[in-house]
């Protein structure tokens, strides 16, 4: 299994979130906290934060980006529609960019790449445009990196994103019904070529069926991998 540096740390907030703690950034994916029925109720209070990556715009991947971010005052980054939106709402610190691009924040190289799913952003009674979903793969200073695919199907240019940003860990949704379950979730880590993975996205909703199970038995081809099945709350590293 790959190992997180000595010093890094991510705890799983459940469903999609994850706190990374890299010794030097707190670096927060997917702001979906106070509302997020899988988070426990002793980690809804996050306290500092340096950097917060949104992978898109639905709910349950933004549902407290607002107002973590004015409490806190990160780094926001996300894709052009939604750093606009964020903005609009009184976010300061927004930068916006987009798939195939690389910003530095946090003392970490956040790398977008592409995601499969839809990206519409609920305001009041209105679903507005939020540009596309996309992932990110986040490149520490000693060049561990770890892919947050977000919310996706699974799409044959991952094997792009394994060949190009060889990520140590991919974070993977296996939930189905809105992502990819575990059949397709098996396929992506064949194409990332990637012996650690985190299942995602499953379990916060009756309709997200897909467990780490079911992805164990489905990637049991593949040689010498490793699924991390963490609870809500749990850590790797550290």
């Amino acid at each position: 299994m790959a190992q997180l540096p000595d010093g890094v740390k991510l705890t799983w907030l459940g469903h999609a979130t994850f706190l990374l703690d890299t010794g030097e950034a707190r670096i927060l994916i997917d702001p979906w906290v106070q509302n997020n029925p899988a988070c426990p109720d002793d980690l809804k209070d996050l306290g500092s934060l340096d950097a917060m990556l949104i992978t898109h715009a639905h709910f349950d991947h933004i549902g407290d980006a607002v107002q973590i971010a004015k409490a806190t005052s990160p780094e926001v980054i996300a894709i052009v529609e939604t750093a606009t939106w964020l903005g609009s709402k009184g976010v300061e610190k927004t930068i916006d960019m987009n798939k195939g691009g690389t910003v530095e924040v946090a003392g970490v190289k956040a790398h977008m790449v592409h995601a499969v799913h839809s990206c519409g952003i609920t305001d009041g009674d209105q679903i507005l445009y939020g540009g596309e979903a996309a992932g990110f793969v986040i490149e520490l200073a000693d060049g561990f990196k770890l892919y947050h695919s977000g919310d996706t199907a699974v799409f044959s240019d991952m094997e792009l994103i394994g060949r190009l940003l060889e990520p140590d860990i991919a974070l993977l949704p296996i939930g189905d019904h809105y992502t990819m379950g575990p059949r397709s979730a098996a396929e992506a880590v064949r194409l990332l070529d990637v012996k650690t993975v985190v299942p995602m996205h499953f379990g916060t909703f009756p309709v997200l069926v897909g467990t780490p199970e079911d992805l164990r038995r489905e990637a049991g081809d593949v040689d010498g991998l490793e699924v991390v099945d963490l609870d809500p709350g749990g850590t790797l590293g550290g």
